[in-house]
């Protein structure tokens, strides 16, 4: 493996020949199983986002919450259910495509809900902040640690992967 550009890591075609002999299903199978790994992880965190947001409401000092706090406030859950159902949908796709032989269209589905799962998740993330912040610190403080939060994940979740692909664009470019 060599290193080019200073970041981008560059094997060989013939390095990654020897690194995977797999049949197209096989790489299906590896890419469903890399897909659920990556779903149980973040399943977990926002589900318990989501459980966290949904008893707020029976607590006695949500009554304290001002108008614009219980926005944010149904803001966030909206956007933490609709996460924690694109995290979800993947399941309800296996139960529906198991046995036709549709392991790629069932890749591609996921790795679809999952992306826009991601994207709600991002959002549910950053009002949850700004809720918080706000209780905490007052209005200026929640817009401040949101635009933080935000400024955080998209940079995390993908300027650095967008990056990577650049990366392995001028790679490809190079190799041939």
């Amino acid at each position: 493996m060599v290193l080019r550009d200073g970041l981008c890591p560059q094997v060989a075609d013939e390095e990654l020949a020897a690194l995977r002999n797999e049949t197209p299903a096989e790489r299906m199978d590896r890419n469903w199983g890399e897909l659920l790994q990556e779903l149980r992880v973040v399943q977990t965190g926002v589900q318990i986002l989501a459980g966290f947001l949904i008893t707020l409401p029976f607590q006695a000092r949500f009554e304290e919450l001002d108008q614009y706090q219980r926005t944010l406030f149904l803001v966030a859950l909206i956007f933490a259910l609709a996460a924690t159902s694109f995290f979800l949908a993947p399941v309800s796709l296996h139960r529906m495509l198991f046995r036709r032989n549709a392991k790629a269209r069932l890749v591609t589905l996921g790795d679809r809900f999952a992306k826009v799962g991601l994207v709600t998740l991002v959002m549910a993330i950053t009002t949850v902040s700004m809720l918080v912040a706000d209780v905490v610190l007052g209005r200026t403080g929640g817009w401040i640690i949101a635009g933080a939060m935000f400024s955080v994940i998209v940079t995390c979740w993908y300027i650095v992967p967008l990056n990577e692909l650049r990366c392995l664009g001028r790679q490809r470019a190079h190799a041939d």
